[in-house]
């Protein structure tokens, strides 16, 4: 609530993020350090911060958008655009589709306005860097608030709206406001050189080993190209889940202060199919049988809702709900074999055209590990469950 951002303010957040990190990851990734981190230390060691802010954000835009060249985007769009709350034609929510509701996979239609949207989103960053201002400045904007707004109106599921609302002002406060700032006015070749690491190659870098690299450190927003994983509890073993201190109780247990149980077990499989209408997810049906022999006798759970439940937070990124929480959760639980089961997907990394899997029980631990064809997902419908993918 300071009236400025004294140095007083900013050290202890430049100091204390990449601390708290080393103790909890979650902490590093909820506070968005690719923007909110890296923007702070050019308010401390830039020359000039408006220079630095702006290299942030056009990273942002660039990337966002260069991680979409791939097959998940079309599916991406096709179920924002359909379960969107503000898309109420019938028409037009089929026609993400190729023929609804027997073939679920994404429209030409999807196809390219995924394309589109890629293409935008790569080109908002271009014309802000080169315009001088006067019209190219005002087509930047106009193209940047398009972009955000279409996001906006589909509140898609998972985004952070309140995280579009700041971009958009930063791209008024940064671009609009200084169109004479250019980046070369930085005045620091230490931060520069930092940024070039942080803004170009994590980037590429969580492109092409995005199993060893954070999306969010890799600015790939919502691409569809995402880790996952799912937690099946055998019968009503999830229940050992109370034993942890958490930030809140199960997901049942929340949906049961408002709805009857079958409703709270239909809006859980909404989760489940939103899962499944991914091109990633479409692995599902051929890796679940091999982790367990009956589906009907486990609860299914989504990755993110047991993250959501234990550490508090959530927001895409499978790798916060890998082995390492499996491991500490089984430590204070105590799981036998069987009673949980877990499947952990990983993403495509660029130029390469397949997922990598683990299926590890929380006792033993691995069971089998193994690669699914990419190619293969995109001819799949979300409920055939396919020939077994190579081990």
């Amino acid at each position: 609530m300071a009236p400025e951002p004294t140095i007083a303010l900013l050290v202890p957040i430049a100091v204390l993020v990449p601390l708290l990190a080393l103790a909890d990851r979650t902490i590093f990734l909820a506070v968005r350090p690719e923007h909110f981190w890296t923007t702070t230390l050019c308010f401390l060691f830039a020359g000039n911060w408006i220079a630095g802010a702006k290299a942030v954000q056009l990273a942002l835009w660039f990337f966002a958008g260069f991680s979409k060249l791939n097959h998940y985007f079309p599916s991406v769009v096709g179920v924002m655009t359909s379960n969107s709350p503000f898309a109420r034609f019938a028409w037009l929510r089929r026609s993400m589709y190729r023929e609804f509701p027997g073939d679920l996979r994404p429209s030409r239609l999807a196809a390219v306005a995924g394309h589109f949207g890629t293409l935008l989103e790569m080109a908002i960053p271009v014309v802000l860097w080169l315009a001088p201002g006067g019209w190219s400045l005002v087509l930047g904007l106009v193209l940047m608030v398009g972009l955000h707004a279409f996001i906006t109106s589909n509140v898609p599921m998972g985004v952070p709206l309140e995280w579009n609302v700041m971009v958009v002002y930063g791209g008024f406060a940064l671009f609009w406001a200084h169109p004479d700032v250019r980046l070369t006015d930085l005045g620091s070749m230490p931060l520069a050189a930092f940024l070039v690491v942080a803004l170009l190659v994590v980037p590429i870098a969580g492109n092409l080993f995005p199993k060893r690299i954070s999306f969010l450190l890799a600015m790939r927003y919502y691409a569809g190209n995402w880790p996952y994983s799912v937690w099946l509890f055998r019968g009503e073993s999830y229940r050992k889940l109370d034993r942890l201190t958490t930030s809140a109780g199960g997901v049942y247990e929340q949906l049961a202060r408002f709805y009857d149980r079958p409703t709270g077990i239909g809006l859980v499989g909404k989760v489940m199919g939103f899962r499944l209408m991914h091109l990633h997810g479409r692995a599902l049906p051929a890796l679940i049988p091999k982790a367990v022999d009956r589906l009907e006798d486990y609860e299914y759970l989504d990755g993110e809702i047991i993250a959501g439940q234990v550490l508090g937070w959530n927001f895409g990124d499978g790798h916060l709900h890998h082995e390492p929480l499996l491991r500490a959760v089984q430590e204070q639980c105590g799981f036998e074999e069987g009673e949980l089961r877990c499947i952990f997907v990983e993403p495509q990394p660029m130029g390469r055209h397949t997922l990598e899997y683990r299926i590890v029980d929380a006792k033993t631990g691995p069971r089998e590990a193994g690669e699914i064809d990419v190619r293969e997902l995109r001819e799949r419908q979300p409920w055939i469950a396919p020939a077994s993918p190579r081990s």
